[in-house]
């Protein structure tokens, strides 16, 4: 049913029905400020939030360019309501702003007496503010600029950071642009940090760790990198001694194996998060040194806990980097609050269309259960439903058939059940990665994976991050996190190194028909149907 442009009250979202949906232009001009909220084939709808629009704002962009791209994409007429509530949304950002007065201390400021009257009374935010200096003045609580910044947009009145940051020890580091530089859009992205905080999104595969150590280059400063696991670890000290002028005295490791401190440190989230009788028993290396700079990789999976911790840490730099903004627990809002906003993003298609990652073919396959298995799927709760399909044994023998129809390519097969992928494993005659292998046996698979010592190699939600396989060109996905659309983007983007052969990578999501795993697909499909990547819908007899 068409129903035009729909504004959600409980939210102020707006759902948008585009005229074309296969526009470039429009999937270009919307990603800007909006994200795909369905995509079926002739009817793609965009979702339009508060947060989206002070993402847009942030990057510089005006509301009158937001109408504009609404008005040349939109499949009906925009009302001039939403016209009036995407300006005034847009024109809350900045409409207070936290800063220092002349003697240093934080200060909240607004033009707007009323607006700072009514968050000044607020419950959850008077007591992060002192007395009154005047009508456009309040100080703030030295220990609570982070905290601030997060009651402040849950009552939607996002504040613009300009308080300032630590410098920092300073470090010497340098580029060793010894053979390559950075590219055009890499140097935008590190130029673009100028500000002190916020968020670099680019297609897994474009470079965002070369983003970090342009970004070091230019702050000159002690540095604590924060990654997913410590493979990810290792592979960004390789990169920084390849690509910097760092050496291995300079670098650090601070994980569950190694905890070394040193002028640029990387650590684990999870050592970060990790307790000790009730207590984060590493808290110590967030002041460990004078860091003048923490680089938050993978920064949409940031554990909660971190979140909290990342509150105190507002007077030093900090930079996020990820492939999509995405999150399934709905925290966007505490990433654009605590680390930054949005500050560059690169459409993944732009960058493929430059050579620099790899292009990829997305096929859907279904798969029927057969009767008896349909009939204990019918049968069982809701909670096993997705359990049961997801892991239909049918799916072994699909894997087989993709595998054959790709002799000499590298392959992963990706998997959300350890059961299931052990099944796979065996039946493959493959090895398996899961959270129990050790981290020096992962590194010797991967290494035997890269060099094609190792052609399929079958791997859990573990691979889904960080990890550096150029010469993997086709991935089985043979069950997932749900509908986890981020999930999705990472586990393409396990595939989108540029391939020495020149092969156009292959993404296979293998679905039990008429279940829930076709359900969950759909809502997978999600972020990358945004970025411009079509599903191709195969039936498994076709195979």
């Amino acid at each position: 049913m068409d129903l035009g442009p729909l504004i959600v009250q409980s939210d102020r979202t707006v759902l948008l029905e585009v005229a074309h949906p296969g526009s470039e232009d429009a999937r270009h001009e919307l990603a800007v400020f909006a994200e795909l909220e369905r995509a079926p084939e002739h009817v793609h709808t965009y979702r339009i939030t508060r947060l989206g629009l002070w993402n847009a704002r942030a990057a510089g962009h005006t509301a009158e360019e937001i109408i504009a791209s609404l008005d040349r994409h939109a499949k009906f007429p925009v009302p001039s309501s939403v016209s009036t509530d995407i300006a005034e949304t847009m024109n809350r950002y900045g409409r207070l702003v936290i800063e220092r007065d002349a003697e240093g201390a934080l200060i909240l400021r607004s033009s707007d007496p009323a607006v700072l009257r009514e968050v000044s009374s607020a419950k959850k935010i008077a007591p992060l503010l002192g007395n009154r200096v005047d009508e456009h003045t309040f100080p703030v609580e030295p220990w609570a600029r982070g905290e601030l910044k997060q009651e402040l947009v849950k009552r939607g009145w996002p504040a613009e950071d300009l308080a300032g940051y630590t410098p920092g020890t300073p470090h010497e580091i340098g580029l060793v642009t010894d053979g390559w530089a950075l590219r055009d859009y890499q140097q935008r992205a590190v130029e673009s940090f100028d500000r002190g905080s916020g968020v670099v999104v680019l297609p897994c595969g474009a470079g965002k760790t070369l983003v970090g150590a342009g970004t070091m280059a230019a702050v000159q400063t002690n540095t604590l990198i924060l990654v997913t696991n410590a493979v990810s670890a290792r592979q960004w000290r390789d990169e920084l001694l390849k690509r910097t002028t760092l050496t291995e005295d300079e670098i650090g490791e601070y994980s569950g194996q190694v905890k070394e401190i040193k002028p640029v440190t990387i650590a684990t989230y999870q050592i970060l998060t990790s307790k000790r009788k009730g207590e984060y028993a590493h808290l110590s290396l967030l002041d460990a040194l004078d860091w003048g700079l923490i680089i938050y990789d993978e920064v949409h999976l940031l554990p909660a806990p971190v979140f909290k911790l990342t509150a105190d840490l507002q007077a030093r730099r900090r930079l996020g980097l990820t492939a999509t903004l995405v999150r399934e627990d709905g925290r966007e809002s505490d990433v654009f609050s605590l680390i930054g906003p949005k500050r560059y993003d690169a459409p993944w298609k732009d960058i493929e269309a430059q050579g620099f990652i790899s292009p990829a073919a997305c096929f859907e396959v279904r798969i029927d259960l057969p009767e008896m298995a349909r009939l204990e799927y019918a049968a069982a709760e809701d909670a096993e439903r997705y359990r049961l399909a997801a892991s239909a044994p049918e799916k072994i023998d699909i894997t087989s058939r993709i595998i054959a129809r790709h002799p000499g390519e590298s392959v992963l097969v990706i998997g959300q059940f350890i059961d299931q992928l052990e099944e796979m494993a065996e039946a493959l005659d493959a090895p398996l990665i899961t959270g129990q292998t050790p981290v020096d046996e992962r590194e010797r698979l991967f290494n035997a994976f890269r060099s094609g010592e190792v052609r399929v190699l079958v791997v859990s939600k573990v691979a889904n991050f960080s990890i550096d396989l150029p010469e993997a060109s086709v991935a089985v996905q043979i069950s997932g996190s749900y509908g986890s659309r981020q999930e999705e983007a990472q586990r393409l983007g396990r595939l989108l190194r540029p391939k020495s052969n020149g092969h156009t990578a292959s993404f296979y999501t293998l679905v039990a028909r008429d279940t829930v795993d076709q359900d969950f697909a759909q809502n997978r499909q999600r972020f990358l149907a945004e970025q411009g990547y079509a599903y191709t819908i195969t039936d498994a007899t076709s195979l």
